[in-house]
């Protein structure tokens, strides 16, 4: 029987908000109105991209900041220790982000775009960026373990930054190889890859840190978590459907001229954004990680960093290839199908896990927390 973690347990029952009850619905109203945006306003998409400081879009960075740093203020950073000491939990997320994940994409590319070497080179691209931004909204949605998706978040960082260029030197040029398949070499930045960590996760890390510390010493945990924290939270989301909105305003054309194409690369992204989190939840039930920590690592197994992917694609391939169109359609895919991930962690876990974690209502009642 899986160990119980009543970390994940409500303490108190709170009303949801209409943001809260309606995020599905927030989430598809914002992909709708930015493909509009960027269909109605072509010259969108021409004064985004000049608004780029090192590669990085402004706004799009502003708007992950914002979605960022509410999530991460809540963490409780004395409890990080504990976390590093579940060497089940690190070693199962190494495994899942750097072995499992790329291969799996690369075997899903193949079987499903055999033909078109542009989309299957863009997918390889998003199974080879694990997640360092959303996956923070998605596992405090399904209220995982807050401090767990800190730490593996850092650590996918970290690895992030040696690892990318790396795998994709393996997967696209010497795997194929040796399989006697196409090749398409990649040429990445190191320092690029390091610039998209620091900002998109150290900043809003540091942030964070600094607001719980002074806080804390100022007025104490109990104001900090009972009044500072409820007044931030909301603009993790705000910060969310900004970032979706500008996403596929700068990519709506793309998007619309191509919908047979994206239909095809979505098939090979739904199998892989599906498979990877219930591995990720049944590995840890079987280790017996809990509620909070299972869903945590589901979450960050199944995310990924398509601003890098995006990135990348752009700077290598140029923004009107293909593989940058395969990297757009990534959180296409994925915003959508992780949301319902969220409910269906949150309504399975009285089936797979103990008494202990939370029920569904009373889990999405804790958001707020």
């Amino acid at each position: 029987m899986p160990q119980v973690d009543t970390a994940a347990a409500p303490t108190a029952q709170r009303r949801l908000s209409t943001l809260d009850r309606l995020l599905p619905v927030w989430i598809g109203l914002a992909m709708i109105g930015g493909l509009a945006l960027g269909r109605s306003v072509p010259a969108l998409a021409g004064v985004l991209g000049r608004m780029e400081v090192g590669g990085i879009s402004v706004p799009i960075g502003l708007g992950l900041l914002v979605m960022m740093y509410p999530v991460l203020a809540k963490v409780r950073y004395d409890r990080i220790g504990a976390v590093t000491g579940d060497k089940r939990l690190l070693v199962s997320s190494l495994l899942l982000n750097w072995v499992v994940g790329p291969a799996l994409m690369f075997v899903l590319a193949w079987v499903f775009l055999p033909d078109l070497p542009e989309y299957r080179t863009g997918l390889i691209l998003v199974g080879l960026a694990r997640c360092i931004a959303m996956v923070v909204i998605w596992n405090d949605l399904a209220c995982g373990d807050r401090e767990a998706a800190a730490v593996l978040v850092a650590i996918n960082s970290l690895f992030q930054v040696v690892a990318f260029s790396l795998l994709g030197w393996f997967y696209l040029t010497v795997l194929p190889g040796w399989l006697g398949l196409d090749l398409q070499g990649l040429d990445v930045s190191v320092g690029q890859i390091a610039l998209n960590v620091v900002v998109f996760l150290g900043v809003p890390l540091a942030a964070g840190f600094t607001s719980r510390w002074i806080g804390e010493r100022t007025k104490g945990r109990g104001w900090y978590e009972a009044s500072f924290l409820p007044r931030i939270s909301p603009w993790a989301l705000y910060g969310l459907l900004f970032t979706i909105a500008l996403l596929f305003a700068l990519q709506g054309d793309a998007v619309t001229h191509h919908p047979l194409d994206v239909v095809r690369i979505a098939l090979p992204l739904l199998v892989y954004f599906a498979a990877m989190w219930s591995v990720g939840l049944a590995l840890g039930r079987s280790l017996g990680l809990g509620y909070a920590r299972s869903t945590t690592l589901a979450f960050t197994a199944a995310g990924n960093n398509f601003e890098l992917a995006i990135a990348v694609a752009i700077g290598t391939f140029g923004a009107g290839s293909g593989q940058a169109l395969a990297g757009v359609v990534g959180p296409l895919i994925e915003v959508p199908v992780l949301v319902g991930l969220v409910y269906v962690s949150l309504y399975g876990a009285r089936r797979w896990f103990s008494a202990g974690a939370p029920t569904a209502r009373a889990a999405r009642e804790e958001i707020r927390a």
